[in-house]
């Protein structure tokens, strides 16, 4: 079956002057249009194709990689208000619709905005909403502590930046979990912290403390041979600040690291610093 803003790999069926038919199954033969078509396409190969509607409602194929699929979260551009919505830039020759009753509130030209992209049921028609929420999963989520995870930023609360997991649930990222800056509409692989009893889920952007301790001993082994004497005025007692400047991460991860590093030998923990050995 077909998917209507989807990927489909499909046959071609059918050249003509303009370009080439591929078989949509349900949907009839498609056109693939010779600007997209591979160089050195044949009757019978298979290319993979993202099938929508043109500007006159008429299937169409395209070799085009839109920002998001049907089923997905992003975060486009407004780029026009008509009296029918907004129109968003996904990638495509013809802009993204969001209809008024889909807007959470109006829309203006130049903004991003993160929205859930579906097809209209009447019309085949690929449309997007920024209400969220009603397209999130409400079930408990099934997630274990640490697993591996995709992002979306999608805002702040009062607690931390919120994030859409793996396209499905709403999760937290506590403010003092997170050693830079994130913007709406960010991308990046996160982290399971912990499934609430109440459904909520915390996530990080860091792997967990004893991955990240790993990691952080070497890097503070280079850190050290790049130092005078291998010696550098940071430790255990150091203020939080000062070691998040430094290494990027939270002073409890610090001190499993050097702890690590010193129980292998690998350096001396001192009054007022660490050392190489």
């Amino acid at each position: 079956m077909v998917e209507i803003g989807q990927y489909n790999t499909l046959q071609v069926v059918k050249k003509v002057g303009f370009g080439v038919y591929v078989d949509g199954d349900d949907l009839g033969e498609i056109l693939l249009p010779n600007k997209w078509v591979p160089a050195g396409t044949e009757m019978g190969d298979m290319v993979e194709v993202f099938i929508y509607l043109d500007s006159e409602d008429q299937f169409i194929a395209t070799t085009m990689k839109p920002k998001a699929q049907v089923g997905q979260f992003a975060s486009l551009k407004c780029t026009s208000m008509t009296d029918f919505g907004a129109f968003l830039d996904w990638g495509l020759e013809k802009d993204l619709l969001v209809p008024f009753n889909q807007q959470k509130k109006p829309f203006e030209v130049g903004r991003y905005y993160i929205v859930y992209l579906y097809v209209d049921k009447h019309s085949d028609r690929i449309a997007a909403s920024a209400k969220i929420d009603r397209f999130l999963d409400n079930n408990a989520a099934t997630y274990s502590n640490g697993d591996k995870v995709n992002l979306l930023i999608a805002g702040k609360s009062d607690l931390g930046y919120k994030a859409i997991i793996n396209n499905e649930h709403w999760g937290v990222l506590y403010f003092d979990s997170v050693f830079k800056d994130l913007k709406p509409g960010m991308r990046m692989p996160g982290f399971i912290k912990k499934v609430r009893e109440g459904g909520g889920i915390d996530v990080s952007i860091n792997p967990p403390a004893h991955k990240q301790a790993d990691q952080l001993g070497d890097h503070i082994i280079s850190y050290l041979k790049k130092q005078p004497n291998g010696f550098a005025p940071i430790y255990d007692k150091s203020d939080p600040e000062t070691i998040k400047q430094t290494f990027g991460v939270s002073k409890a991860v610090f001190k499993r690291a050097i702890g690590g590093l010193y129980k292998n030998g690998r350096i001396t923990i001192l009054k007022d610093g660490i050392e190489l050995k």
